[in-house]
């Protein structure tokens, strides 16, 4: 055999070893916290742990470095309601690899979903809120006021005192954080936040939205979108008690805060972004602040121009670590009349602007989660596929100096 033969042969050997290396960090969960070195993962494909569809990703990372990666698990197809799961899997190499399927809240017949982790500050605890309706009824029914309160949307949370391995019963909080005249309710879609500085350091705060009843008497009946709004909600003892922060009425049609998402700011704001649920404003991305931790807005929810290209689709924001200069991402598809082109804008300006930094992908792309696996790298969940938007939700790494201008 010839030296180039032998090196050959000794290179796909190699090969090989590593191929089964991974496969068995793959069946372990990628146990031993080993450094990440891949681009992408998939830890939720269609038609795998029993389900027909993955949808609603959210992620958070936990004070020991594991990822914790969060969806409805939707059993008999990609329907908002049904039978549904909240699962979730754990990585200990930085998302390269995943653990097996876990289930965080059964639906037993019923829905149960839109999960928004956060993990409390002060014990390290992975708090979990996600919402609830029976399976039986439609988004559109519940909008409607077509159902009793207990089919109705409801509000439950859960805590995790082990990196996400289990997690405690849902316990209900319906009645601390919605109100008796609300009919849609909904967390997220994506993390929550803990404040980790200012006054209302330890803070958590879950970005959320709901929908009323059109006014007596209107001539909206069969319109409620239009009636969709954000809202917040906040715990300041690691989750055992929760109280209503701000609560956007702006009720025009001009601007419709739906899916909301948010980030602490290094100046302590919290910077929250919103779907505009078809509101007839030029834009389909608003945005706001709030300087006192989420109980009350700075200003109305106004359209964000520099998201233009994302379409009427949730989206998610992360302000990054690493200092007052660390940027601000946005993730969302950058097709503005399709579900499409997964792409990462970046800000340095405390979110008045964005500048598109990265495009993943020009598949199919619906909603999406981001999460910092370390100081350098930057994660994207996201539902895409080669066909369809919802055949997979896959983990893409990004390195954090390629997503700023000028690398800076």
């Amino acid at each position: 055999m010839s030296v180039q033969s032998r090196l050959i042969t000794s290179m796909a050997v190699l090969g090989a070893a590593v191929l089964a290396s991974t496969g068995t960090a793959l069946a372990a969960g990628g146990s031993g916290h080993r450094p990440a070195s891949c681009t992408s993962s998939v830890p939720f494909r269609a038609g795998e742990d029993g389900y027909d569809t993955f949808r609603i990703p959210s992620a958070v990372r936990t004070p020991g470095g594991t990822l914790v990666a969060f969806a409805e698990g939707r059993h008999d197809g990609e329907a908002d309601s049904g039978d549904i799961d909240v699962v979730r899997k754990r990585s200990d190499d930085g998302g390269c690899t995943w653990g097996p399927l876990g289930v965080v809240a059964a639906g037993g017949g019923d829905t149960r979903g839109n999960p928004a982790p956060v993990v409390d500050p002060r014990t390290g605890h992975l708090v979990l809120v996600t919402c609830f309706n029976s399976g039986q009824v439609t988004e559109a029914q519940i909008m409607r006021g077509e159902v009793t309160p207990e089919q109705s949307r409801r509000v439950f949370v859960q805590t995790s005192r082990d990196d996400g391995h289990t997690f405690s019963k849902p316990r209900e909080i319906t009645a601390d954080v919605k109100r008796p005249d609300w009919r849609w309710y909904a967390t997220g879609p994506g993390h929550a936040i803990a404040l980790t500085h200012g006054p209302h350091k330890g803070r958590l705060v879950v970005p959320s939205n709901y929908s009323t009843a059109p006014p007596a008497g209107s001539s909206d009946t069969g319109q409620e979108a239009k009636y969709y709004a954000a809202h917040a909600l906040y715990s300041d003892d690691g989750g055992l008690h929760w109280k209503l922060g701000f609560v956007d009425e702006t009720y025009d049609g001009v601007i419709n805060a739906n899916e909301s998402t948010a980030a602490q700011l290094p100046d302590g704001r919290i910077y929250f972004s919103a779907r505009d649920q078809n509101g007839t404003s030029t834009g389909n991305r608003l945005d706001t602040y709030s300087s006192d931790g989420g109980a009350t807005l700075d200003r109305p929810y106004a359209v964000q121009p520099t998201l233009n290209d994302v379409p009427v689709v949730q989206g998610s924001v992360l302000q990054t670590e690493g200092g007052r200069h660390a940027p601000l991402l946005f993730a969302g598809p950058s097709v503005p009349t399709a579900r499409a082109g997964m792409a990462v804008w970046s800000s340095t300006d405390a979110g008045a602007g964005f500048t598109k930094a990265t495009t993943l992908s020009e598949l199919p792309a619906a909603y999406s989660d981001l999460v910092q696996p370390d100081r350098g790298t930057v994660g994207v969940l996201y539902e895409t596929g080669d066909e369809g938007t919802y055949e997979r939700i896959e983990f893409r790494r990004l390195r954090l100096d390629g997503l700023t201008p000028h690398g800076d």
